[in-house]
């Protein structure tokens, strides 16, 4: 079974200011709650081919896995596919802007479990959509309060 969770928010900041940040793997453990730790395996800034490893708590285990992004368009869109880690996983990030010149957000992460992790994907695709939302809901508060 595939996990597909797409999760969506507008945040009173430009566009610019919204991608520029939550692009910036180094802020990544101020708005996701469960990763602890970053650490780059290839030189900064972020660009097409960098690899960054995230150490996360999830379900009450300690997760490692390296991401690659794939795709970035400053201001527009990033895509990361892990390169290790307990299971293919596909995040990317899409912003717009808003009519009201506010930033659309939309956050998602597809990918498909193996192992005993294909067992419960399905609780494993809820407990993704509840902390995504979470997480962006983090970093909405984190911008508009620097505002």
């Amino acid at each position: 079974m595939t996990i597909d969770v797409t999760s969506r928010i507008e945040i009173a900041r430009p566009r610019a200011v919204v991608a520029a940040f939550s692009a910036d793997p180094d802020n990544v453990p101020r708005w996701y709650v469960n990763i602890k730790s970053v650490e780059w395996k290839t030189p900064r800034p972020a660009q097409v081919g960098s690899r960054i490893a995230f150490v996360a708590q999830f379900l009450g285990r300690r997760l490692v896995y390296t991401y690659e992004i794939v795709d970035l368009v400053q201001g527009e869109r990033l895509v990361m596919r892990t390169a290790e880690g307990p299971f293919p996983m596909e995040t990317s990030y899409a912003w717009r802007d808003t009519r009201e010149g506010a930033t659309h957000m939309a956050l998602r992460n597809r990918g498909t479990p193996t192992g005993f992790s294909s067992l419960v994907a399905p609780f494993i695709a809820l407990t993704v959509r509840r902390s995504t939302d979470r997480d962006l809901l983090r970093l909405k508060n984190i911008l508009e309060a620097a505002h």
